[in-house]
Parts: C-alpha cells; sequence; structure tokens
C-alpha cells in the first residue's frame, strides 16, 4: 500500500502530481517488484522523501519518486515504456519528466567518470548519443543518484559491504556537485574517512 506518509513532505501545490505519479507507478507493478528494504515501491518513496528531506527542489523530489520508471543501467526493469513519456510528463511535469528520462539514460561506465567535469560527456545509453549537460543538470544527477544509492546502503547490510567503498569513492570526486545535506547523508551512511581530492 502507498505510504499515507509521503505525500506530507511534498509542497501541497504536488500532491495531486504525487498522487497521478503513484497512480502511474501502482498500475505499473512497482509494488510487486521486490527490492532491497522492501518492493520497489516504498524504495522510490523514500528516495523521493530523502530528497525532500536534503532540501531538494519539488522538481527533482518528483523526479526521484519516478525515478526507475523507465529503467535505468543498473536497474533493467522498465515500468513504463519511452513511447509513454506524455503519461509521466502529465503526472509529474515536463522538467520533472525530463530528469526521469536523464536519470534512466545514463550509460554509467561512460559517464560517471566525468560527471564533475564540465567538459565531461555523458552518453544516453537508449540513443548511443554523447551530450554535455548543464551544471544543473549535472547537480539534479549526482543528487538523485546519491539519494537511490544511499537508501539502498543504508537498508542492506551487505551492498554497504560489497559497495561502499566504490560508492564513497564516486560521491567523493562528485562532492563539487552534491549538497551539504547529500554529503553528510553519504559520510554517516558509508561510515568511511572521509577521502581528500
Amino acid at each position: 500500500m502507498v505510504d499515507s506518509d509521503h505525500a506530507a513532505i511534498v509542497r501541497m501545490g504536488d500532491v495531486e502530481m504525487t498522487a497521478e505519479a503513484l497512480a502511474i507507478l501502482q498500475a505499473a507493478g512497482a509494488e510487486g517488484i521486490e527490492h532491497p528494504g522492501g518492493t520497489l515501491l516504498a524504495h522510490l518513496q523514500r528516495v523521493s522523501d530523502l530528497l525532500a528531506s536534503w532540501g531538494a527542489r519539488s522538481v527533482l523530489v518528483s523526479a526521484g519518486l519516478c525515478h526507475a520508471l523507465y529503467g535505468t543501467d543498473g536497474f533493467p526493469v522498465a515500468l513504463l515504456d519511452l513511447g509513454r513519456r506524455a503519461e509521466l510528463v502529465e503526472a509529474i511535469g515536463t522538467e520533472a519528466e525530463a530528469l526521469v528520462y536523464f536519470y534512466a539514460s545514463c550509460d554509467r561506465k561512460s559517464s560517471y567518470r566525468g560527471l564533475a567535469d564540465s567538459q565531461g560527456a555523458f552518453v544516453d545509453r537508449f540513443t548511443g548519443a554523447p551530450m554535455y549537460p548543464s551544471l544543473e543538470a549535472r547537480r539534479d544527477f549526482a543528487e538523485l543518484t546519491a539519494a537511490n544509492e544511499l537508501d539502498i546502503a543504508a537498508i542492506s547490510p551487505e551492498v554497504r559491504i560489497r559497495y561502499g567503498a566504490d560508492l564513497l569513492d564516486l560521491f567523493t570526486r562528485w562532492r563539487p556537485l552534491l549538497s551539504e545535506p547529500a554529503w553528510a547523508h553519504c559520510r554517516s551512511v558509508l561510515d568511511q574517512p572521509i577521502h581528500k581530492n
């Protein structure tokens, strides 16, 4: 069932959008997909809540709720076909949907390395095309990635043991893109010494 407290942290003007997004996620079966910490839907709600707790703007909070709808490089299950992007635009707005697509489209092997570099290429895994996103887009991507990975690491000791050092290294490289609350949460969850650049 949908967490009734979830919409409470979203600004009142966004409650209707959140309800529409949750309806799309439920119709797509997110409640029935296992994920660390319960279901995919529960994970998506936690990511959205975490972004809100960091003071993220409402567009990014909405994108956090829907970030796995088109699948990702690390989670290949697509709940909504790319041909149906207009449905998500109607539910959460053009800018939030564009962030969901941007997140889903990331070819991680090609893109993670240079994300903090303004000249670093970001490769769209759906099209193979490189692009050079704006600083704001790179910050949104880094913040959403941190919320996603830190939620899983906080829930799963196995993930922390296996990937914690790599995640800390990644987020240390991305430090210029992360908000202070995201960086503090990263250090708290990963519970390792900070590596200086």
